[in-house]
């Protein structure tokens, strides 16, 4: 019994320097080094598969696919939640949004008994207004927190419509068949709120027309007062609230001047579409698989390839392209542990979620089976335990 133990803590023991195990089942998911997916599963409107690539010491990306009911009234309604959600500056904020937004836009469903636009605009601003809560809790103890945030991208399917709500610079990309040509176009349904985008620079300037530096070029890189990159997210409490915006805050966050109103918003771009028979997939990820895919290129890998797999297919091509930037093999960069593979690419997360025409039509009141998925990764520091199982799946139905 002692030698199990023995050779069972051996198997879950991994300093850094080591890779880590192969682990977890189907069910749940698989981890394969920095790589965690889930290569196939099942949601109301066809089947989907997610991936996800560590590069940060600690995983900042965070993401889920919630499929089945999407309020607590058993009269539904019913469809399909994705979230993408990039964190910066640390894990905590994208942690906190993967843990309350989901739940907060089944209480506002329930509440109004139907999906909307107003249901996704109240659950972000609930989710914003708990983070600062939690924010204005920690802050004598950990100050830091003020400058942590996330992007947050979400998708709602629900009886044939498409809502698409965005903060910050994740994306989310239509794969729709043309039947004339036989081709599947890549059409971006997400709006981005990176200053990297000359209208995003203009709405600052237009937002805060006393403030010349509210965006400044650093390093060749557009930032919000040559601070971050993106002007609409989760958190970032620091540009929100002056009184966050002081020590013992670290000098690099604090700006010189005290701001009056908010220099970021959490006001997420929403859009509704009602999807089409030709509609055949949808790609949502985090701005590392942009960096080095266009969206027709995703379009085309997933369209010329097998579903089973196609998100860890995805993020393999963004990896090939990354390592070619750096006149590098990719099996070479295969080999950077994470902290230092930040250099070479961010985390990464990819989620593609295929549509079956006859299960997209059907009614919101339409039940179907319930699947919780949230995207892995190495959460835990260097040398200490590493679950030999990776528990993100609850499937029931």
């Amino acid at each position: 019994m002692l030698s199990r133990l023995i050779n069972f803590l051996r198997a879950c023991w991994l300093p850094s320097s080591d890779r880590y195990v192969h682990t977890g089942s189907e069910a749940a998911g698989r981890q394969d080094g920095l790589l965690w997916y889930k290569d196939t599963g099942q949601h109301m409107n066809g089947e989907f598969s997610m991936a996800v690539v560590q590069a940060n010491n600690l995983l900042e990306d965070q993401s889920q696919i919630e499929s089945g009911p999407l309020s607590t009234l058993d009269s539904g309604p019913y469809g399909t939640f994705v979230g993408i959600y990039d964190g910066h500056g640390g894990p905590e904020t994208s942690r906190y949004v993967n843990d309350h937004l989901f739940q907060h836009l089944k209480r506002f469903t329930s509440e109004q008994q139907s999906m909307s636009v107003d249901v996704i605009r109240k659950a972000y601003q609930a989710t914003e207004e708990g983070f600062l809560s939690l924010v204005t809790k920690q802050w004598p103890m950990k100050p830091q927190i003020a400058a942590v945030g996330s992007c947050c991208l979400v998708a709602v399917i629900c009886g044939g419509i498409l809502y698409i709500a965005n903060l910050g610079d994740s994306r989310a990309v239509l794969g729709r068949l043309v039947k004339a040509t036989g081709e599947v176009l890549a059409i971006q349904l997400s709006s981005e709120h990176n200053v990297a985008i000359e209208s995003v620079r203009q709405e600052m300037h237009s937002l805060h027309p006393d403030d010349s530096q509210i965006v400044v070029l650093k390093h060749n890189v557009w930032r919000v007062k040559g601070l971050i990159q993106i002007s609409r997210s989760i958190g970032d409490v620091y540009l929100k609230k002056a009184e966050f915006n002081r020590a013992p805050l670290y000098a690099k966050f604090r700006l010189r001047e005290p701001f009056k109103r908010p220099i970021l918003s959490s006001e997420p771009s929403i859009s509704v579409h009602e999807l089409q028979p030709h509609d055949q997939f949808l790609i949502f990820a985090s701005d590392g698989l942009w960096e080095h895919l266009s969206n027709q290129e995703a379009v085309d890998i997933v369209q010329n390839h097998p579903r089973n797999g196609i998100a860890r297919r995805l993020i393999k091509a963004a990896l090939q392209e990354a390592a070619k930037k750096r006149e590098m093999r990719y099996s070479d960069l295969k080999k950077i542990d994470r902290g230092v593979r930040r250099h070479f690419h961010d985390d990464i997360t990819v989620a593609v979620v295929f549509l079956d025409a006859n299960l997209v039509s059907r009614a919101s009141t339409v039940k179907g089976p319930s699947v919780s998925v949230r995207g892995g990764g190495i959460h835990l520091p260097a040398k200490t335990l590493v679950p030999c199982a990776t528990p993100m799946e609850i499937n029931s139905t």
